[in-house]
């Protein structure tokens, strides 16, 4: 089974067709990882093309949609609608050459997440979920792990940023969470795939600080779709207004929440 309505079939074909200009991209941001001036200003352009793509074929299918994009900002139209797009979430893993990053798109309706993609276009996992109809990686359908034990899960995060006011505590936090876990938590530098891959079954938890609505949006629905939980540091669907999420396998989410207060 795979999902096939007309708005995945959309989505996936923005994806199919930006992904190409972003692997011949990445060939050539490994080849300037040798350059004295660096890949910065190539990846910045490398973004914008991606977007650019995205939205044409977007707007195409579905011309009174709004948009929101990171690099863009807003295209306001029929607000009931609403694309949500990242076009490189992984941007640093991108810039040194390293094959761990993301197209993100996701739909919202009347304030709902209701579809989502994330395509990784290295390794060509393309994870899609609509609202009712479950969660799937390259057409095959997605669960979230049973582990129970916080202990015995692996747990992913992201950041702090250098810069940020809320760095003592995302680091705080860590330590927390390291004091409980076996195996070391993992940062591997993209929110959307982070997301995706507690759907998947993959990881069993993720928390961060200070993400913005287009890294979470298509990893929500995914998650929800596969048997997660979405929620915010206290458990609440607070998480888009403060800036804090926390993604679980539904099991170990009441404790998580304890090591976060």
């Amino acid at each position: 089974m795979r999902l096939s309505s007309a708005n995945i079939n959309v989505m996936v074909k923005a994806c199919r067709k930006a992904s190409k200009t972003l692997i011949r991209d990445f060939g050539e941001v490994e080849k300037l990882q040798v350059s004295l001036k660096g890949p910065g200003d190539f990846v910045t352009a490398s973004d914008k093309k991606v977007e650019k793509i995205l939205i044409e074929e977007l707007q195409k299918a579905r011309p009174n949609y709004s948009i929101l994009s990171e690099e863009g900002g807003e295209i306001n139209n029929d607000d009931s609608f609403k694309w949500i797009i990242d076009p490189i979430d992984g941007t640093a893993n991108f810039l040194h050459g390293i094959p761990h990053f993301g197209i993100s798109v996701g739909l919202e309706h009347d304030k709902e997440i209701v579809s989502g993609i994330i395509f990784d276009p290295i390794k060509d996992e393309m994870f899609t979920a609509e609202k009712g109809n479950g969660s799937y990686l390259n057409n095959q359908r997605m669960r979230v792990s049973s582990r129970s034990k916080l202990e015995d899960c692996i747990i992913f995060t992201g950041g702090p940023h250098h810069t940020s006011k809320d760095r003592g505590l995302a680091l705080k936090e860590y330590n927390n969470f390291s004091s409980k876990v076996f195996i070391p938590i993992r940062k591997l530098g993209s929110a959307s795939l982070d997301m995706a891959y507690v759907a998947a079954g993959r990881c069993d938890g993720f928390w961060q600080r200070n993400l913005n609505y287009w890294d979470i949006a298509a990893g929500i629905i995914l998650v929800k779709e596969a048997g997660g939980f979405v929620t915010d540091f206290k458990g609440k669907n607070d998480y888009i207004l403060n800036k804090s999420i926390l993604v679980t396998n539904s099991r170990i989410n009441k404790e998580m929440i304890e090591i976060l207060k």
